[in-house]
């Protein structure tokens, strides 16, 4: 009798079961913070390979060039001073020329046509805080030709249509031009991409290129690295006698950027040079990115086999354009802010 009456209550209590409270309080406020960090992604650097007995050590030391700080010194007052301990002196252009021709005369360096190399400090900044200006590499087309130091030979492929394309690229250096029939070859293995530096094509025969995009790559034409154009002359007599150049960015300080460049040699005349000068700066500035204040920062001038080294005033040789807008980001610079 008893286990029939405890069954009959089990059964009565499954038929209708007690309903239980349910929380109707929000949780705790942090809860919910925490739970939204665990939401938000987590963005990884990579950062470049570090050798075994060099990784506890700061990327900063293992940088090649270091950042300069010479214009948190002071500037010097006497005609003589120790120069690690205040800012460098800055020299015109010409000045320049003229000191490191007196360094390479017959009586001292003997090398009156060495060549003047450009060491160009920028700002890699961008108009959002947190994304920076990439590296780029550049052919700048300068009005004077000169002798490179180290420049090989530049072998150049051209892609056109036409007999009178042909003719330009060819007068103009070009080392192999054609059309469908140089597709036709590389598809069949009888001409090697890699025995040609530069790969140019006139616009119109960009449809056809398209089979051997794979073959091509980054040697691929296109209006960004200016190997696409309509005047293949030009742009054959650009990538054989231009001086090319390439913008590195500094792996700690993403801000800090700088190019390796040369505009000429000391036996050249100064007109000449400070045209090659002003073209360099103008297709330099040409890659700034859209944020206001000035791309170039520094610019220090040198001429081996000498180890001086000279600041350079380049603001003068800047267009207008530049010069309006370096001065309106140190006008803003200048200018407190009201609390």
């Amino acid at each position: 009798h008893y286990f029939n009456s405890f069954g009959s209550v089990l059964q009565q209590k499954c038929r209708n079961p007690t309903i239980t409270n349910v929380r109707n309080y929000a949780a705790r406020k942090g809860y919910r913070e925490a739970a939204k960090k665990k939401k938000v992604k987590t963005v990884i650097q990579k950062q470049a390979w570090i050798p075994h007995n060099l990784r506890k050590k700061d990327v900063e030391e293992l940088s090649t060039v270091q950042k300069s700080d010479e214009h948190k010194k002071l500037r010097a007052t006497d005609d003589v001073w120790v120069a690690k301990s205040y800012a460098w002196r800055i020299f015109d252009f010409k000045e320049a020329v003229e000191c490191h021709r007196e360094t390479h005369h017959p009586t001292i360096y003997n090398v009156p046509d060495a060549q003047i190399n450009l060491f160009i400090e920028l700002d890699m900044r961008t108009a959002k805080p947190t994304k920076f200006a990439e590296k780029f590499r550049r052919m700048a087309i300068l009005p004077h030709i000169y002798e490179q130091d180290g420049l090989q030979e530049r072998s150049i492929l051209v892609f056109c249509k036409t007999q009178e394309q042909r003719e330009a690229a060819q007068n103009a250096g070009a080392n192999l031009v054609g059309g469908t029939e140089i597709i036709k070859d590389i598809e069949k293995g009888k001409v090697v991409l890699p025995d040609f530096r530069f790969v140019l094509a006139h616009p119109t025969i960009l449809p056809e290129m398209v089979t051997i995009r794979g073959l091509l790559k980054k040697k691929f034409p296109n209006i960004k690295s200016g190997t696409l154009g309509p005047n293949l002359g030009e742009l054959v007599s650009q990538f054989k006698n231009g001086v090319e150049y390439s913008c590195v960015r500094d792996e700690k300080q993403l801000s800090y950027g700088w190019i390796n460049s040369s505009v000429g040699r000391l036996n050249m005349d100064n007109s000449k040079l400070e045209e090659n000068f002003q073209a360099l700066l103008k297709d330099i500035i040409a890659q700034k990115p859209k944020r206001p204040g000035p791309f170039i920062t520094r610019i220090v001038m040198s001429s081996p086999p000498s180890v001086e080294k000279m600041k350079i005033n380049f603001e003068p040789h800047l267009s207008a354009e530049d010069a309006v807008d370096d001065e309106s980001s140190d006008e803003d610079e200048a200018v407190p802010l009201k609390a």
